[in-house]
């Protein structure tokens, strides 16, 4: 199945690709590697999930911002790339995490993000290499930001 059918087969709904906050390209393109720029958790509104992991959000909630993020970085993809289809694999994702000082389950979060990589990509193509840490803060406040390196087919 296409990444784009898994896709439309999970109802899932994407956010607007997110404006540039600076000066920078959303995704860059070298050879067959697609390095995309931090994401935030932006919603279907138009906001963002803002908030410190540990402090004025659950796990839960971090989890949930982080799966937000995912869909706002396939927002991008798609706008860039025109189709999912043209993403071979996830290779590797830096998750950042807005946490409280004493809030240690920064992979349990990122975990949001990468359980949406293998709903749309599968088991094989949707997990790479990773890394989950913890900020004092982060842009706007925002709950998580992730960057991600995908291979294009």
């Amino acid at each position: 199945m296409s990444h784009e059918k898994r896709f439309a087969a999970l109802n899932l709904a994407l956010p607007p690709p997110p404006p540039l906050g600076g000066i920078y390209r959303p995704v860059v393109i070298v050879g067959s590697l697609a390095y995309v720029s931090g994401h935030g958790p932006l919603q279907l509104d138009g906001t963002m999930l803002t908030g410190r992991v540990g402090a004025d959000l659950t796990l839960a909630q971090g989890k949930f911002a982080a799966r937000q993020v995912g869909l706002t970085m396939l927002a991008t993809l798609r706008q860039e790339l025109g189709s999912l289809d043209r993403i071979k694999r996830l290779v590797k994702t830096l998750g950042l995490v807005n946490a409280a000082a004493d809030f240690t389950q920064h992979p349990q979060v990122i975990n949001g993000y990468s359980e949406l990589m293998v709903e749309v990509f599968g088991p094989e193509q949707g997990i790479g290499a990773r890394s989950a840490v913890g900020m004092g803060s982060l842009p706007g406040n925002i709950a998580v930001e992730i960057e991600a390196m995908f291979e294009l087919g």
